[in-house]
């Protein structure tokens, strides 16, 4: 399991006359007729805004069906590259709603799952298949026990290569042929992988059958949080964003829970490959029906298509609104696609470094040592079942994200990277002492436990979640989907090298003083948080770049 698929949200509360509806998506506020207009209290470093303009970022479309809402009034804060604060103070516009969000996210989470599946599928299986491909028996396999594991190395391996190429490519095939259409080509290697996978007679077929697979998940690793910031309303953004690491987790679940048969059936493994298909079908029928993301649309100057994307979203009413906060948005930075080269200028670099920085520090934070000897720590504390090691492990994941989806839109991201960090931090120290304390020698299974716990709930709370969210909000328009792809090419990268070279590290310094840099790294990661990286909360997505990259 990679680092990527540990992450966090949770729950907010709707209040509508004489019933509820979807309680755990976000704060609504009370019910009222009157309509509130935008207040800028830094006019100057927000041009194009207008004093009683129709809700610039206050909120982008409406939540749920006939449901009317007011949104109590706050106070958003985010520092502009050239170090200035704004405050802007606002409510959203009410009215009803006859649009909806939430099946096409549940949609795009397809990818997500299969993300998650993807991953952990291959955990339980791997010593069956190795034995059904003759990896274990066939003499011109078999050799020394290192070409063994060099075999089983590149099953499970290739997966991270492919989703490395993937994510990469799914930049340039989101801006090219929009985000839908990129959904459905996602879904043949997603597909084809799984079923070459299945099917498999030989160790070749397997590896290309997973390369296929990574690079869909590659894929949707920057698409689907892509997309979703880019349908979701402004007050909801963050708890919608979680969904997606949320069953990126489930998907990891399901995977443990496919496997539970092997037991009694050595077969059993092709199933649990195969499964994989239905999603990947059911995500490209899906993204048949879904709406484009209207920004996208806008973009590409297909204002008819982006006004009925916008209907279908938010309902007729916020077509006008929509618009303007979009005319807005790319009022004086009417340019053409960014191509790779222009993540690299002056005008970029500082905001594409601190997507790259977010998911190295991921990575470097010891998400994957932590999962690689979940097991033995838990042994050492007399839970000797694999399967219950790695439940706990599971479900103290999901817990997290499902505390996290509650607090993301109402403590911000960066104060959830900042106590998610710091919390790891303790953690990695609890699990280092245990290792080397004498004097905390009786209790060591108990408190490597426990570190162990406590790691995974603060990696869930928002060093998990909150990189993939946070990345297509601050990146511009113009470089959102390369400057993602970018981002997650240095997590699939580094999650890479981290698997290949982890082990040796371990063997050459021992596993306590590793922790200890784990420890490290995540407190280096606490101070740059708290030195670059802005806060976007109850910021539309065009409010943010107008903040973030001032036209030129």
């Amino acid at each position: 399991m990679q680092a990527s698929s540990y992450a966090a949200k949770g729950t907010v509360a709707l209040e509508s006359q004489n019933r509820r509806v979807f309680p755990r998506l976000g704060e609504f506020g009370k019910q009222s007729s009157c309509v509130k207009n935008l207040r800028v209290t830094n006019s100057s470093t927000l041009s194009g805004l207008r004093i009683g303009s129709v809700a610039m970022g206050a909120e982008f479309g409406r939540p749920r069906t006939r449901i009317e809402t007011v949104f109590r009034p706050r106070s958003v804060k985010a520092q502009a590259s050239g170090g200035d604060i704004e405050d802007v103070a606002y409510t959203a516009p009410q009215g009803k709603s006859s649009g909806t969000v939430l099946p096409y996210v549940g949609v795009a989470c397809l990818g997500a799952i299969l993300f998650g599946y993807h991953l952990g599928v291959v955990n339980g299986a791997l010593e069956y298949l190795s034995k059904d491909l003759g990896i274990a028996e066939n003499a011109v396999l078999q050799g020394p026990l290192s070409h063994r594991c060099f075999y089983r190395g590149w099953i499970v391996s290739t997966l991270l290569a492919g989703a490395t190429l993937g994510s990469f490519t799914g930049g340039v095939l989101a801006d090219k042929f929009g985000r839908t259409r990129t959904f459905q080509l996602d879904a043949i290697p997603l597909a084809v992988g799984a079923f070459l996978c299945a099917t498999a007679q030989s160790v070749q077929t397997m590896i290309i059958g997973r390369l296929l697979a990574g690079i869909g998940i590659g894929i949707s690793s920057a698409l689907v949080p892509l997309y979703i910031s880019e349908i979701s309303p402004t007050e909801i953004r963050g708890a919608l964003g979680s969904i997606n690491q949320l069953f990126i987790c489930i998907g990891i679940l399901l995977a443990l829970v496919a496997g539970l048969p092997l037991a009694g059936n050595p077969l059993w493994w092709r199933t649990m490959f195969g499964v994989a298909v239905a999603p990947s079908i059911l995500l490209a029928l899906g993204m048949a029906f879904s709406p484009e993301s209207p920004r996208w649309l806008f973009q590409q100057g297909k204002i008819p298509e982006a006004e009925k994307s916008i209907k279908t979203l938010y309902g007729k009413e916020r077509v006008a609104e929509v618009m303007h906060d979009l005319r807005e948005g790319l009022q004086g930075s009417s340019e053409q696609e960014a191509g790779w080269l222009d993540l690299f200028s002056s005008r970029y670099w500082k905001v594409v470094s601190v997507g790259a920085a977010l998911f190295l520090f991921q990575q470097l934070a010891g998400i994957n040592a932590v999962v690689y000897y979940s097991t033995s720590v838990f042994r050492s504390a007399g839970i000797a079942s694999d399967v219950a090691a790695s439940a706990l492990v599971g479900a103290s994941n999901v817990f997290g994200t499902t505390i996290a989806s509650s607090l993301m839109d109402k403590q911000g991201r960066k104060s959830l990277l900042i106590t998610s960090f710091a919390g790891m931090a303790v953690s990695m120290m609890l699990l280092s002492l245990s290792f080397t304390w004498s004097v905390l020698a009786p209790y060591s299974g108990t408190l490597a436990v426990l570190g162990t716990v406590l790691y995974v709930l603060s990696f869930s709370l928002g060093a998990g979640p909150v990189p993939a969210l946070l990345l297509p909000e601050i990146f511009a328009s113009r470089i959102r989907a390369k400057a993602v792809a970018l981002s997650l090419g240095m997590h699939w990268i580094s999650n890479f090298v981290i698997g290949l070279y982890f082990l040796s590290v371990v063997n050459k310094f021992g596993i306590s003083s590793v922790y200890l840099g784990f420890s490290s790294v995540c407190l280096l990661a606490v101070l740059y948080i708290a030195g670059n990286v802005v806060e976007t909360k109850g910021r539309s997505l065009e409010e943010i770049e107008r903040a973030l990259n001032p036209a030129t």
